[in-house]
């Protein structure tokens, strides 16, 4: 038979399970795949009995899952089917790829709308925990990244094989750049900011006044414990020239796991073997002839 009118297309259309009728009972669970189910109304209802379309709230009434029947039901009864039509206002389950972008509220994630900086800490991503859907803030997952950067130099020239302890000064002309927190330096000792990886590099210019053989090196130290320190990294500069005054550059790098800032630190000694008049470490302040330079790479 055709049907009349703009046909239906959606709707959540159910046949309930068979009932068995139980003499003198009135009253009977609906079920779907035996699970109760809750008709919006009985007029959202097609049950027949004995073969017989019965009148919603006259012949039946719906309370949640249960269908009252108007009198008792007898053991020749049957109740031939009850169909739940679905809510009028319930569109049921859309079909497959019939949801778009244009159909959703603003609060749910979806890709009509760019973001054109780095998120805010309170910003939210999905992630799947274990296969159960999550959402985790910005906070907590960012990170990583260069967040300190700074250069430092020393000013003066040093003669002696001791700490590299005075003269120091932080980069701060116009083509120093800078990024986060800066290092702190005492006597010669540099503590970190903030835990995490940092990669120390130098560079140092030696300075050879002698005609004999000489050998200079600026060594990183570091130490776990705030008091004994080890060697890190070992730049070593060296000239056989016969007519003196020479200049050498040494260069080093390390990386270094900072897990305490209170323990963790560095420092830079000078050693030197030379005969004649001997050897010095070169620093200006018109450029960085002996300089340190300090990278955080990412957390620990």
């Amino acid at each position: 038979m055709a049907y009349i009118g703009t046909k239906p297309t959606i709707g959540n259309f159910q046949i309930c399970d068979a009932i068995s009728v139980v003499n003198g009972q009135a009253a009977y669970t609906m079920q779907v795949g035996s699970v109760n189910v809750i008709p919006q109304s009985a007029n959202h209802m097609i049950v027949s009995l004995n073969g017989t379309i019965q009148k919603p709230n006259s012949s039946f009434t719906v309370s949640g899952s249960t269908i009252t029947f108007a009198s008792n039901l007898v053991t020749n009864d049957v109740i031939d089917f009850i169909q739940i039509l679905g809510d009028v206002l319930d569109l049921g389950v859309p079909s497959d790829a019939t949801v778009t972008a244009a159909k959703l509220n603003n609060d749910i994630i979806s890709g009509t709308t760019a973001l054109t900086s780095e998120p805010a800490d309170t910003d939210e991503f999905l992630v799947s925990d274990a296969g159960t859907l999550k959402r985790i803030d910005y906070s907590l997952i960012k990170g990583g990244g260069i967040t300190v950067a700074q250069t430092w130099r020393l000013t003066a020239g040093k003669t002696d094989n001791s700490t590299v302890s005075a003269n120091l000064e932080a980069c701060d002309d116009a083509s120093s750049g800078n990024i986060g927190s800066a290092m702190t330096e005492s006597s010669g000792v540099f503590t970190f900011p903030s835990t995490g990886y940092y990669l120390i590099t130098y560079q140092a210019t030696f300075s050879f006044a002698t005609s004999s053989d000489a050998q200079a090196s600026l060594i990183l130290k570091a130490t776990i414990n705030n008091s004994d320190y080890d060697i890190v990294c070992y730049a070593v500069a060296g000239s056989n020239s016969s007519s003196g005054n020479s200049n050498f550059a040494v260069f080093g790098q390390a990386i270094i796991d900072v897990t305490d800032v209170s323990n963790v630190k560095v420092k830079f000694d000078t050693e030197s073997v030379a005969t004649g008049n001997g050897t010095s470490l070169t620093g200006t302040t018109d450029y960085n002839s002996t300089s340190f330079t300090f990278l955080r790479l990412g957390d620990t």
